[in-house]
This record gives structure tokens, C-alpha cells and sequence, in this order.
């Protein structure tokens, strides 16, 4: 495989590691090992590390290309990772993703002190979701291990995978909520005073939180009177930590429109009439990746996925991601990826120089996007004007499947109920006028017995 060096690009979230980088060359992504690597990285190809790790499906596999594409002085080898679908962070996940992809860290942590390495990094942000299951993709996060010494990401893996998952279990607030305010990981210390009284007395809170936190308020002399480490303590903590997240990413509270099928009045007869509708028109399309936006409990992203499309169904109740995931999980559907998000206030660009990573909709790039419904929470939930709303779907949007209730349906008029009605061009006309300059309507049904129009369409350019 040949690609001119000029086309290289470094990602800019990957400046962080001396070992090596990751870079796209004509689109591709690809990552450089440099010279001061090579030694462990040999060592992770020949003791057997690497091959156990993919062939257990919880490394990502790459190949090798000996050639220096970015023309730098310190190369040593190229790789090229097998593709990941779709980026995403933890800030996006679920408890039970979190805490998945927590435990794929810890046994990889193991498998390596079998070949006699370990992990120099332990950040969700080395772990992605691929064909149902988290599989970590930094190849260069290993190290030689040395067994008199800690184990140096301890703190890491704690702030970034089990202070969030414990704060959800004790305060019953999501841990995607407590990585979006603290993308980098919370500390012990603020974990300590966020977490209820009752939470010290668990043994493994106070063993990991509440010690931790004396620990770092000691001063340097007392710190290196610390004794030495040893593997069989190293691996009693990755089997402590192992314990208690099993017990973690359980808590998912409902919100109002968690029960969106099944306690209404249009209740089955809809959704079988809506189905029937929505697997026609998707005869229309050859999309081999959608986005479900407002997923809910992932009934039509499950319809999006009999065709083997890639499908992320995006919801912002928590609840549903969390269902969701574990239905997913249990049925070993290999290509429905859920995710938290809230569309009006989307996953944004952050990190160093707001590029680090990226924004949601930088990352997510589908053939098809379904927005069933949606479209009333926006217009009159949310006060987007629908001209808006059109504007933001030509953007993501290379064909689109969505659903427009007129003002008289049920839960158009709960969403009224307790408001001013101030808008006067929602309806089936205001609509169409709205989305005619972005789009050009292919299909158009009305959902027979309710309010509801689908719509098949495909983008103006």
C-alpha cells in the first residue's frame, strides 16, 4: 500500500504520547511508532501479547507498513489499525458502556503481566465500541513491566472509569453527566466530597476513594516511605476494581418519554402501521450506515440494522441508551452502537484548542438519518424554528426518513398543554415549505388512523 507523504495529517488529539502518533494519509488512519517505542513494541509482537489481545477481539488488529508516510526523523514503523465505524467518548456512553469498557481495561491489564508488560495509560479514551463489544485501540499504551512498582495509571483508571460509575450509583446521576463536566476524570478528592456519608461504609468506596484521598494530601517525604509493590498486590487491585464494577452501570432512571410505545393511545396499532410504512420506503435506500436521532427504546434503529447497516441510535434519555445497550448485549447484535445524546446540546469540540475531540457531528458521518418522532420536541418542546430545523438535517443528512405529527396529535397537544400556542406555521404545509429548499420529497404517507405523516427524502445539493 502506497500513499504520498504529503497527503499525511496528524490527528490533533494525538500529541500527547513521545512513543508515537496516530495521522490520516489520503483519508486513511494509520499510526507511527517512533524510535524510542521500538523495543516495546517488538516485545508486544513477539511475546505473544499482541496475538492473545486480538485474537480475544479486545485489541484493535492493525497491519504493517514500512514506510515513513509522515517523513519524520524519528520513525520507526507504520501501522494500520483495522477501521473503527464511529468515534466516540465516554461522555456519550451509558454506565453499563463505561463500565464495560472499564473491565475490558482491567483483564487486558492482566493479560499483559502474562507477557510481562502493563499499561502505562488506563483512559476510556483508548477504548471504542466495535461490533457490539469495547475494543481498545492505543497499540502503543504498553509498557515493560516492572513488578517492584505500582501500577502507574491506577489513579487514572480510578478518576476516569470508577468515580464516575460510583457517583451514578450513589447519587443516582448518570456518569456521562459527571465526564461531560469532567472530560479528563474527577479526582479523589472531589469524588470524596460529592459522595454520601453511607458510601464510606463500603469497603471497596473507602479503599479507593477515601484512602486514595489521604494518600494524595500526604506530603513528598511520607510518600516515599510507601513500601515496595509486588504482583500478587497488583493483581488483587485489578480483581478488587473488577468486583466492583461488575456491580456498577445499573442505575437508569426513566424520564417522560421512556415509555413512548406503550403507554399512549396510539399505542401497537401506530407503531405496526409506522413500521410498515418506514421498511418500505427503506426499500429506497442502499444506505449502509444511519443515524437513528431520537432513538428511544430502539425499535426502528433494530429495523435499521436487520439491513446490515451500521446504525448509532441516539437518544438523550439515559434510560433508553442504558435498555438499549443491554438488549444489544444479551441478543449479540453486533451493529447497533447506542449513545447518549442530546441534539440541542450536542457532544461540542473540546480539548486543546477545541480540536482534541472532535464534535459529535464531526465524528458521525451516516448515509441515512432517521428522525422519528422527533420533529414536535424540537418545533414546539425546544421553540426551533422548523426553517432551523430543515437547515440542521440538510447538514447531516444524505437521505432522511422522518416523521411530522400535525398539531392535533396526542402528544403534540401534551406538549402544549401547559404553554402558549406561538406557533402558528406548524402543520403539514408550514412543514413542507420549511424543508422544500434543503430536501426533495421522494415518499410522503400518512400513518393511517393518526396525525402523523413519514417522509422519505433525499438532499438538495
Amino acid at each position: 500500500m502506497k500513499m504520498p507523504m504529503e497527503t499525511s495529517k496528524r490527528v490533533a488529539g494525538s500529541y500527547k504520547d513521545p512513543s508515537g502518533f496516530v495521522f490520516l494519509a489520503n483519508n486513511v488512519i494509520c499510526r507511527q511508532v517512533n524510535q524510542r517505542y521500538a523495543a516495546t513494541y517488538e516485545h508486544l509482537m513477539s511475546s505473544g501479547l499482541y496475538t492473545a489481545l486480538t485474537a480475544a477481539h479486545r485489541l484493535v488488529p492493525h497491519s504493517e507498513l514500512n514506510e515513513n508516510l509522515t517523513n519524520t526523523p524519528n520513525w520507526y514503523k507504520t501501522l494500520l489499525p483495522d477501521p473503527i465505524h464511529f468515534i466516540t467518548y465516554a461522555y456519550e456512553w451509558s454506565g453499563a458502556q463505561l463500565r464495560d469498557a472499564g473491565i475490558l481495561t482491567l483483564r487486558i491489564m492482566r493479560t499483559a503481566m502474562e507477557h510481562g508488560m502493563i499499561l502505562k495509560d488506563a483512559t476510556p479514551y483508548n477504548v471504542q465500541f466495535q461490533n457490539g463489544r469495547p475494543v481498545f485501540i492505543d497499540t502503543l499504551s504498553f509498557e515493560m513491566y516492572d513488578e517492584s512498582k505500582p501500577w502507574i495509571a491506577y489513579r487514572q483508571f480510578c478518576e476516569t472509569f470508577l468515580f464516575p460509575l460510583l457517583l451514578e450509583r450513589y447519587t443516582k446521576v448518570s456518569s456521562h453527566h459527571w465526564l461531560r463536566m469532567h472530560p479528563d476524570g474527577i479526582s479523589a478528592a472531589d469524588t470524596a466530597n460529592l459522595l454520601p456519608f453511607k458510601s464510606k461504609l463500603n469497603a471497596g468506596v473507602w479503599l479507593h476513594v477515601f484512602l486514595q484521598r489521604s494518600v494524595a494530601q500526604k506530603n513528598d517525604s511520607d510518600k516515599s516511605k510507601a513500601k515496595p509493590f509486588s504482583r500478587q498486590k497488583l493483581l488483587n487491585l485489578l480483581q478488587h476494581l473488577e468486583n466492583i464494577l461488575l456491580k456498577s452501570g445499573k442505575s437508569a432512571t426513566g424520564t417522560t418519554w421512556g415509555n413512548y410505545y406503550e403507554e399512549t393511545i396510539i399505542g401497537q396499532a401506530y407503531l405496526q402501521a409506522k413500521e410498515k410504512i418506514f421498511r418500505q420506503m427503506l426499500q429506497s435506500t442502499e444506505a449502509l450506515t444511519a443515524l437513528d436521532l431520537g432513538a428511544n427504546n430502539g425499535h426502528f434503529s433494530r429495523i435499521l440494522a436487520e439491513g446490515n447497516r451500521q446504525v448509532i441510535a441516539a437518544d438523550f434519555d439515559e434510560a433508553c441508551i442504558h435498555h438499549l445497550y443491554s438488549y444489544t448485549r444479551k441478543e449479540k447484535i453486533k451493529n447497533i452502537l447506542p449513545l447518549i445524546q442530546d441534539i440541542v446540546h450536542p457532544s461540542s469540540s473540546i480539548g486543546f484548542n477545541n480540536t482534541e475531540r472532535p464534535a459529535f457531528h464531526q465524528r458521525i458521518r451516516t448515509e441515512l438519518v432517521a428522525a422519528l418522532a422527533l420533529i414536535h420536541h424540537l418545533a414546539i418542546g425546544k421553540n426551533i424554528p422548523l426553517p432551523d430545523i430543515a437547515a440542521y438535517l440538510h447538514g447531516i443528512a444524505p437521505q432522511l426518513i422522518i416523521e411530522f405529527p400535525e398539531k392535533n396529535d396526542e402528544k403534540v397537544q401534551l406538549l402544549l398543554s401547559n404553554r402558549e400556542d406561538i406557533f402558528p406555521d406548524y402543520s403539514e404545509a408550514g412543514f413542507e415549505a420549511a424543508f422544500e429548499p434543503y430536501f426533495d420529497t421522494i415518499t410522503k404517507v400518512r400513518i393511517p388512523d393518526t396525525s402523523r405523516i413519514l417522509y422519505f427524502m433525499n438532499r438538495k445539493n
